[in-house]
């Protein structure tokens, strides 16, 4: 079956920033990794996140892949009134 990979990319892409949190104020943001690994290795490749191949479970947004993220989520989820 054939599917849209940048969609599902951008799916998980606002997905991951439902979970974004930092530990300290000027820390970076990051998110929980809990998704398919070739999605987050292309979220990597596209400059979003950082590498996930690590023993944490956890990764880095980029500025820009923050600024995607909550985008995309709240086009995607927020309802408007």
């Amino acid at each position: 079956m054939d599917h849209d990979k940048d969609k599902i990319d951008e799916d998980v892409l606002a997905l991951l920033f439902l979970n974004a949190f930092r530990e300290k104020k000027d820390w970076p943001w990051k998110t929980w990794k809990s998704h398919d690994w070739e999605v987050l290795d292309r979220l990597c490749e596209k400059g979003y996140i950082s590498d996930p191949k690590s023993k944490a479970k956890s990764v880095v947004f980029t500025d820009e892949g923050l600024k995607m993220a909550k985008q995309l989520f709240e086009a995607k989820y927020v309802q408007r009134n």
